[in-house]
């Protein structure tokens, strides 16, 4: 009776240890963080509230991982009179301009010709796992359903290099 209790004891002691170890997917994304983090990306979880979809009555609000890539190039007074733009993968009504299935969130015919070309080809080239992207005068973003590999974090470094250096 007495082993029986401590071999009770210890799979119990055993049970929480397990219980509080990180799943493959925790240790995947803790990885693919840190490689995110040594490319120069900024990961943040945060809250987005993307235009109504076409039928949809009310936007949804959207929790999603941002990768980030920061501008360190643009000076104040290109700062201040900067488009920010944001497009999302999504039916709606505000869509000129771009590939079918994705539409404006912020932006819409602020962009020239050749910065529009850009963009599209971006879009084109994207995994179907990346829901929004969006440019601010502080950083570039992708929102991502983080299903890839660090292999896609390089992609999407040379994808956005671009946007970065004609400061769009």
């Amino acid at each position: 009776m007495k082993w029986a209790i401590i071999v009770l004891i210890m799979m119990s002691l055993l049970g929480s240890m397990m219980w509080v170890m990180p799943s493959p997917r925790q240790r995947f994304l803790a990885k693919l963080r840190q490689q995110a983090s040594r490319l120069g990306f900024q990961v943040q979880i945060v809250r987005v509230t993307p235009p109504r979809a076409a039928g949809q009555v009310e936007p949804e609000m959207l929790t999603a991982t941002a990768y980030r890539l920061p501008r360190y190039n643009l000076e104040k007074k290109l700062r201040e009179r900067f488009i920010e733009w944001q497009v999302f993968r999504q039916t709606a009504v505000a869509n000129e301009g771009l590939p079918e299935g994705w539409c404006w969130g912020a932006g819409e015919r602020r962009l020239n010709e050749n910065q529009q070309a850009i963009l599209n080809t971006l879009i084109s080239e994207l995994p179907a796992g990346v829901k929004s992207v969006e440019s601010t005068p502080v950083h570039i973003s992708l929102y991502w359903d983080e299903k890839g590999d660090e292999n896609t974090l390089e992609q999407f470094k040379a994808l956005l290099q671009p946007f970065i250096d004609q400061q769009f």
